[in-house]
């Protein structure tokens, strides 16, 4: 594993509460249209008594409360207010939540998981290839781990940005740097500005993704591409409508353990 300092501070812990009420019960739009459909059918979660959820970075608890209760599921997320919105939220008695850190030991002994999910986080954990090693120690072989993030390709924030074209009426997609790993500071709240609460997101190319899966022990078997479902009106829609078909939202990969 990398070497680093012992830091437990989280990016997410000073924006708890704004993220609760913005991601809600059931999850924002793209949650519960995009997200969260695919991947319980990645998961394809079957309702039987070995069969066991390991939710890497839970957040408060979203993906929890979008399965069966009867399904055994353990959620981790590095941020205390958020594992707290969480446990306050659950209604299952097979459902529980840890406070942690993905990318160190964690804070249960149970190594039988058949399952586990990153949902839109692993952009926000510096050491990737840590996450994915302790996610192989806590499953069992043939085990499947489903991310999903933001596309690492198109959604690059500060490196990527909308073009308009008047003359051939189309929208398209500048791409300033992809290659290089990033750590790039995010404002929550960017009326604030400097004021504004900031998380961080760290970008790598696709490449190193399935390098560290590897490396874990995973092999990749299914990649999907999600596009944004929503639909412009007015002028310009016909070349908005068209981008947003051209130039997806979301990456989701289905790793299953060796």
């Amino acid at each position: 594993m990398n070497n680093r300092k012992n830091n437990k501070s989280t990016s997410w812990e000073g924006v708890g509460k704004w993220y609760n009420k913005t991601v809600g019960t059931k999850g924002m739009h793209y949650h519960q249209s995009i997200v969260i459909p695919g991947v319980l059918r990645f998961l394809d979660l079957p309702l039987q008594d070995n069969c066991s959820l390991l939710d890497i970075a839970c957040g408060q608890g979203v993906l929890s409360r979008n399965i069966d209760k009867k399904i055994p599921y353990t959620g981790i997320d590095i941020s205390p207010k958020l594992v707290k919105l969480a446990k306050s939220q659950e209604t299952s008695k097979k459902h529980q939540f840890f406070t942690g850190d993905a990318s160190k030991k964690f804070p249960f002994k149970k190594d039988d998981f058949t399952h586990a999910a990153i949902v839109l986080a692993i952009q926000n954990m510096e050491y990737p290839a840590d996450v994915f090693s302790n996610a192989a120690t806590h499953m069992t072989p043939g085990g499947k781990l489903v991310i999903v993030m933001n596309h690492p390709c198109f959604r690059i924030p500060r490196q990527t940005s909308w073009n308009i074209d008047d003359r051939k009426k189309l929208q398209s997609r500048q791409i300033d740097s992809y290659m290089s790993s990033q750590k790039i500071p995010i404002l929550a709240h960017p009326s604030k500005g400097e004021k504004s609460e900031k998380t961080i997101s760290f970008h790598h190319p696709l490449s190193k993704y399935f390098q560290w899966l590897n490396e874990a022990g995973f092999a990749v078997d299914k990649m999907e591409e999600w596009c944004s479902n929503k639909v412009s009106t007015g002028s310009k829609a016909k070349m908005e409508n068209r981008a947003r078909d051209e130039f997806p939202l979301f990456l989701a990969l289905r790793a299953v353990k060796k």
